[in-house]
């Protein structure tokens, strides 16, 4: 397996005039408004494109790996980002997708969350000197609102608004009138960064389709101007589990969050349906390298998992931080040390394993749970009652079963599936 290689997305002289060629060869593409037209803005000018990201909670979870790197596709084809970080529309909450008004966050939180995802956003992006990270609080939060409705809100349909698929579902439950704002704002961001920055595309997930849409329409309106939207499908797993989820929950950007090595083992683990796609998506492996892997089944997939996971690991955490993943993983599963004992005590694992402190009595159930191999402790209990915890060699069989001094040390793993563990060490 060649090592995989540090992503950078330095600018070009001139536009590439393959971006949407690529971009579809990737599987990033769903749809697209006025295609020709884009296709040949795209190759003869430099232009400025934008994805928004609210900052809802402390990090970005793998789902968004998806804008993130077609926004780092686009760039090394020579064009512009702009990461538009919602600190105002984080304060209405987008209803797309959602069967439920989300959570009102303070401003305080929102500016706490917003300063940790716009390093995410600026890692995964690269060395790209121009790109561009703004908060639309900064538009939004001092707009009148008398002067919103008659400058913005008079070029909206509600009839319109009302068939678009994001509120039709909501409907059905609920949807409030603070929600219903959302796509207005996010319209006007759209004419906002056009004004200021010359963006004339805006990128996202396909459930965005109507609000992007909705920004096109208004730059239209207001300014006679021209503006493209472009969408992404929406990713699940082969297994139709909605991508990043696991038992213990996310899977987030954000190494305090889920580890890098906990990170590395999501994508190491992935089902073989997803591999090749997957490569696609969220590594920069040329496509020539990926197809030798489209014909390829069973245990010869596991070098091209293996690529997955170093290369995605190394985009997002570095790579040092996919290096020491990698090795934490040969030494449980593969050859860097040796078992001892019947235990399945290890040694000399490193430091990527993830460790987690014990006073050495407490239930192994709340041990799972408050270290993050799994989402609650009833989803805990579940896990054991399934037959997917072992201690060492030792599967867990009690739902209430309590660890013991014996069961801490240096080497001792606690274990949930294949993919997931713990080093259990005594807390000081």
């Amino acid at each position: 397996m060649k090592p995989a290689r540090m992503y950078t997305a330095a600018p070009m002289a001139a536009p590439d005039p393959e971006a949407l060629r690529v971009l579809r060869e990737r599987g990033f593409i769903q749809q697209i408004s006025d295609e020709e037209e884009l296709k040949q803005q795209l190759a003869v000018r430099r232009v400025t494109f934008y994805s928004g990201f609210d900052p809802t909670a402390s990090s970005l979870h793998v789902g968004s790996l998806v804008p993130l790197m077609a926004m780092a596709h686009l760039a090394r084809a020579g064009h512009r980002p702009i990461a538009l970080l919602g600190g105002g529309t984080t304060m209405v909450g987008d209803p797309s997708g959602k069967t439920e008004l989300r959570q009102m966050l303070t401003k305080e939180t929102i500016a706490d969350n917003r300063v940790g995802i716009a390093a995410q956003v600026r890692r995964v992006l690269g060395d790209v000197p121009d790109a561009i990270v703004v908060d639309n609080g900064e538009w939004l939060l001092p707009l009148n609102y008398i002067d919103f409705l008659r400058e913005i809100g008079r070029h909206f349909s509600v009839n319109r608004m009302l068939a678009a698929e994001a509120y039709k579902q909501r409907l059905e439950k609920g949807l409030s009138f603070i929600e219903f704002n959302y796509q207005l704002l996010q319209a006007y961001d759209f004419l906002v960064l056009k004004r200021r920055h010359d963006c004339t595309l805006q990128i996202g997930g396909d459930d965005q389709w109507g609000n992007i849409v909705a920004g096109v329409d208004l730059i239209r309106r207001v300014d006679q101007g021209q503006a493209f939207a472009l969408t992404f499908p929406l990713i699940t797993t082969a297994s139709g589990a909605k991508m990043g989820k696991t038992a213990a929950g996310a899977v987030w950007l954000d190494p305090e969050r889920t580890s890098p090595y906990d990170f590395y083992q999501y994508f190491v683990n992935v089902d073989d349906r997803d591999v090749v796609r997957f490569l696609k998506l969220f590594t920069v492996v040329p496509l020539a390298e990926i197809e030798r892997f489209e014909a390829v089944v069973g245990a010869e997939l596991r070098d091209a998992k293996r690529l997955l996971a170093q290369g995605v690991t190394t985009i997002v955490h570095g790579a040092a931080a996919a290096d020491e993943a990698r090795a934490g993983a040969a030494a449980i599963f593969g050859t860097a040390v040796g078992r001892i004992g019947a235990t399945g005590t290890l040694t000399g694992l490193p430091s990527s394993v993830p460790t987690f402190e014990v006073v050495g009595t407490e239930r192994i159930a709340d041990v799972m749970a408050a270290s993050g191999l799994a989402a609650s402790k009833s989803a805990a209990r579940h896990l054991i009652k399934q037959g997917n915890v072992r201690l060492g060699d030792r599967k867990i069989e009690l739902v209430d079963e309590e660890l013991s001094l014996g069961d801490v040390g240096p080497g001792v793993l606690l274990h949930v599936g294949k993919k997931s563990v713990r080093r259990l060490v005594l807390a000081r």
